[in-house]
């Protein structure tokens, strides 16, 4: 794995007159050169002749570091071929790969749907893989699939003809609905009572992909809030689905059987989390939480406590919607475009304006408190929304805005954004840029007028001034309006101002 794509490695097996010496060349890692002990134990716990002779196992491309224990079957299975256990000829046009215990059996392992997808691209005609990622591999059509569960039935299914197999191969599983696969969420809006601004901030976030913060007490619901965007958030559909799945299978944090990813993710890291981890990276680089959160959501609470450099790395993935990984031997990039939602107190104490309790944070504490926020990652959010911790008039408050209610105004607005940028990249309005900003976002008359005073009074910058337009774009789209409205550019601008 390069990022989340496949590269293709040749494992070529040499058998031949010496002394038993087991050889590996082409730049293997420790993981990958292990694998000669869980070879020579699985041959020959599965009752086959190990050769009495040297075998040499060159994997090509040779200066391309190899990592993993996903090298264990197509070695074995070389040596086989090898050695004549395998008659069949037509090895070379299936792709193999898994991992071998030592009784032979066949362990599940990570980034199967990519390599799937590069299979299928490549020409080739099936992939044997462990039973247990079968589900993965199915998703891409015109592959033949062949699961096994140990080194016996792989033999097996080498040794006979390739044709279709009942529940394994062939057409794969089609393009489906995304509404369809949509799993029903188990958060509910309904279940926040009052809030009411804060919820609609949300609902607008969610609309057009923006990124949000959200400042308050603690106990107003900031993070109860925040874990139930998901759930007014569109279904996947299938470009995106494929697209989770596979960073996921690549991270390993795919649960087994899954084909595809169904829900939107969610990933809410530890204000611990070290820079690698939240990036991605490693000597062998693996997607970090950011791309995890990939066509989801990324939610940071307690902002301020995460270490500055995780929070200045966060800078370009949300501008760009990807992070490349550099180390000296490889470039890997993998895709990171997410709603970043983000919690935090006014003060260090966290009553900093409430009414009910007293905030002891002198001055120059709380100014250090948020200085630990640097002015272009603000600049990055889009919106910030007040979040009251008082309890007064939220008992007994009958259930309203549940999260079906919002997903259809989303949605809705969502589809409008789609016709709008039809042959763009991006269909959100969090995404325009040049000329689809000052098409889609045109002003007059008094919106206009309206934005110019707030530039003058709030010291917007051009990105700040960029966002508030986006924003207002949002907010049209979700009141069905062509235009965009004073009404709509101060909606936005109240999201703005606490950034100035």
């Amino acid at each position: 794995m390069v990022g989340v794509d496949a590269l293709p490695v040749i494992v070529e097996v040499d058998v031949s007159i010496g002394l038993p010496v087991f050889t590996m060349v082409g730049l293997p890692d420790a993981s990958v050169r292990e694998s000669r002990d869980r070879v020579k134990s699985a041959i020959r716990n599965c009752g086959y002749p190990f050769p009495g002779h040297r075998v040499t196992v060159n994997l090509a491309p040779a200066d391309v570091r190899k990592a993993g224990a996903s090298y264990d079957l197509p070695i074995a299975l070389g040596i086989l071929a090898a050695s004549g256990v395998i008659a069949g000829r037509h090895i070379d046009q299936v792709v193999l790969l898994g991992e071998l215990s030592l009784d032979g059996s066949i362990q599940p392992i990570r980034g199967v749907l990519p390599v799937a997808v590069a299979a299928r691209r490549e020409g080739r005609a099936a992939i044997l893989l462990p039973r247990a990622n079968a589900a993965e591999a199915l998703v891409v059509d015109g592959l033949m699939v062949l699961p096994v569960e140990s080194l016996v039935e792989a033999v097996d299914a080498l040794n006979h003809p390739l044709t279709e197999i009942p529940g394994s191969a062939g057409s794969g599983i089609r393009r489906h609905d995304g509404a369809a696969c949509a799993a029903a969420p188990p958060l509910d809006f309904g279940d926040v009572a009052g809030q009411a601004m804060s919820k609609r901030a949300l609902e607008v976030a969610a609309a057009g992909g923006h990124n949000i913060m959200l400042v308050g007490a603690p106990g107003g619901g900031k993070t109860m809030m925040a874990r139930r965007l998901p759930s007014v958030l569109p279904p996947l559909d299938f470009d995106e689905a494929l697209d989770c799945t596979s960073v996921h299978s690549v991270a390993g944090t795919l649960p087994p059987g899954t084909a595809l990813m169904r829900e939107r993710p969610f990933r809410a890291p530890h204000h611990t989390i070290s820079e690698v981890a939240m990036v991605g990276g490693g000597s062998n680089p693996r997607p970090g939480e950011i791309s995890l959160a990939h066509n989801g959501v990324l939610f940071l609470d307690e902002l301020p406590e995460f270490e500055r450099r995780v929070l200045e790395a966060l800078r370009q993935p949300l501008e760009e919607g990807r992070v490349t990984v550099a180390r000296a031997t490889r470039t890997a990039s993998f895709p990171a475009r997410f709603m970043l939602v983000a919690a935090m107190n006014p003060c260090p104490c966290g009553f900093r304006g409430d009414t009910r309790r007293v905030c002891r944070c002198t001055a120059p504490q709380i100014e250090r408190y948020a200085g630990r926020i640097s002015g272009p990652l603000r600049d990055r959010l889009d919106l910030v929304v007040d979040v009251p911790a008082s309890a007064s008039n939220t008992r007994d408050v009958p259930r309203r805005d549940l999260s079906d209610e919002i997903r259809s105004r989303v949605m809705r607005a969502r589809n409008t954004q789609r016709r709008r940028f039809e042959a763009a990249p991006s269909r959100l309005n969090a995404s325009m840029e040049g000329v689809a900003l000052r098409e889609h976002c045109a002003l007059g008359g008094k919106s206009a007028r309206l934005l110019d005073a707030a530039i003058q009074r709030f010291c917007l910058s051009a990105r700040g001034c960029d966002r508030v337009l986006r924003v207002s774009r949002t907010i049209a789209d979700l009141d069905d309006s062509p235009r965009i409205e004073s009404g709509h550019v101060a909606e936005a601008l109240q999201y703005r101002v606490d950034f100035a």
